[in-house]
């Protein structure tokens, strides 16, 4: 275990041995919150219904109030957005996190109360600088700014008291006024919601500041990047902001994306994974580039951990901390200080480490291609293209692939959409590479290619560069968090990009 630096306050070294505390006794930290929650909530309208003032364990709780998803809590919420208070949460809620969470039509909103804000939110981020500092005690990440590619930062106003918008405009309106010293850029251009004009405003106003880290997603930071270089003509990101030490990043898989930031930045950096959604901040790396970040078990979040069998069940079961292994797909349940009770959040999500207790995103519980039984899920895509980029020298930008159902003439198969910032020599050896890397990866998918008797060679098509974009921009969801999905069990979306090709 490191000590911080000297340099760093007493109240940070505080937070420090505070981490250790909640690290080290994730199990009783994670039952304290939940007694909190249920507390707090008791006198509330869901409180009333299921009786929350009777609940004294885990195990009464888990039999009295039922798993719920989105369309399950929609109408108290919507009831909260148009004025009505003490429904899900004691204390008022007034801001609203828009999010899709897929790239369909429906958009959610998921309610933030000023202890979501402060005691998950902003105290995660003030518990991943520390984390950082901790591992890195000579950094001078404080010494510069923050750049932030957040999302479309429209706030949008219900009615007087009610807001809404991105999860990253919400906590910008809401941050104290010493983050945005810490911050680039301007409020006025982070805020902007036309995200090509909102390239040319960030290349513009950051070219001359001194970044020492970047947030955002990766595709956008990618673009970013390029818009940069045009301008400046230089060769590297480290010739812009030499002082540069941190990128920050989450949402997608990073592995992809790595050899391209390695390659633009042109010097070591630490790459830091955050696990932070509009329902809650759930973890960070402790260790840049370690895999598996730190679960936070301390944040206004009780968790459980579905096995990912038990979805669509009448009576799906979830376990404990203490009952989670190594290395099997859970999907979160989460009951939140935003007033979000047994909430299925719809992500995957495996273990790495049961001591301290990290995790991983693997992918969605929507987000799969299952049409064969082959059962593969978005960390086996990112790791397969990986391996064929690697063997091939490719660059990949960006992917989705769906299943090609029988016909009289052809088995099954999977087509892939995939956009190539540098292209393979040989795109059928990509094609070999890709589908021999799943297969190593994927013991289903092996057993249905075998002998190509369900499944047939993948079907690949290069895409020409901003065709996925082009989708994004024509579904009103360009920008941000939102990105094309990896994965689809059905051709909805394939056809749709397809069409644009």
């Amino acid at each position: 275990m490191k000590l911080l630096s000297p340099a760093i306050s007493s109240l940070a070294r505080m937070r420090f041995w505070r981490i250790e505390g909640w690290k080290n006794n994730p199990i009783d930290a994670q039952r304290e919150v939940l007694q909190d929650l249920v507390t707090s909530a008791q006198y509330t309208e869901f409180g009333r219904k299921y009786n929350f003032s009777k609940l004294f364990s885990v195990k009464s709780y888990k039999q009295a109030v039922p798993i719920h998803e989105y369309d399950d809590i929609k109408p108290y919420i919507h009831r909260i957005m148009n004025g009505e208070q003490n429904i899900l949460w004691n204390t008022p809620v007034h801001w609203f996190a828009k999010s899709s969470g897929t790239t369909s039509d429906k958009s959610k909103f998921i309610p933030l109360s000023e202890e979501s804000l402060q005691d998950c939110h902003y105290k995660a981020a003030k518990d991943v600088l520390t984390l950082y500092y901790a591992c890195n005690p000579d950094s001078e990440l404080l010494t510069g700014k923050g750049l932030v590619i957040g999302g479309s930062h429209t706030i949008h106003h219900v009615n007087a008291e009610t807001q809404y918008g991105d999860l990253s405009a919400v906590l910008l309106q809401n941050s104290p006024f010493w983050g945005h010293w810490l911050r680039t850029p301007d409020l006025s251009i982070a805020l902007m919601d036309e995200w090509e004009n909102k390239i040319e405003r960030l290349a513009a106003n950051t070219i001359n500041e001194n970044v020492t880290s970047i947030s955002g997603v990766p595709t956008w930071t990618l673009v970013l990047f390029k818009r940069i270089l045009e301008i400046t003509g230089k060769e590297t990101i480290s010739q812009v902001w030499p002082s540069l030490e941190l990128y920050m990043h989450g949402g997608v898989s990073f592995t992809p994306y790595k050899s391209q930031f390695n390659k633009l930045i042109g010097k070591k950096v630490n790459y830091l994974e955050m696990y932070n959604a509009s329902e809650g901040f759930f973890g960070a790396d402790e260790i840049p580039g370690d895999e598996g970040m730190l679960l936070f078990v301390d944040h206004g979040i009780f968790m459980e951990f579905m096995p990912v069998a038990e979805h669509g069940k009448s009576n799906p079961q979830t376990l404990g901390l203490q009952h989670v292994e190594i290395g099997k797909h859970y999907a979160p349940v989460i009951s939140t200080d935003g007033g979000l009770w047994r909430y299925l959040l719809g992500d995957t999500i495996q273990f790495t480490s049961l001591n301290p207790f990290r995790i991983k995103v693997s992918g969605r519980l929507k987000h799969f291609i299952n049409a064969f039984g082959e059962e593969v899920i978005v960390d086996n895509t990112d790791k397969a293209i990986a391996v064929a980029s690697e063997k091939t020298g490719a660059i990949v930008n960006d992917y989705t692939a769906a299943p090609v159902y029988f016909s009289d003439s052809s088995n099954g198969a999977h087509e892939w959409l995939i956009e190539f910032e540098k292209e393979p020599e040989d795109i059928e050896q990509f094609t070999t590479d890709l589908d021999s890397a799943l297969q190593q990866i994927n013991s289903d998918y092996e057993a249905k290619r075998y002998k190509d008797i369900a499944l047939g060679k993948p079907i690949l098509h290069k895409v020409k560069k901003g065709v996925f974009t082009q989708w994004l921009k024509k579904k009103g969801k360009l920008g941000g968090q939102h990105k094309v999905p990896r994965l689809s069990n059905d051709r909805k979306f394939i056809e749709e990009i397809k069409l644009l090709l």
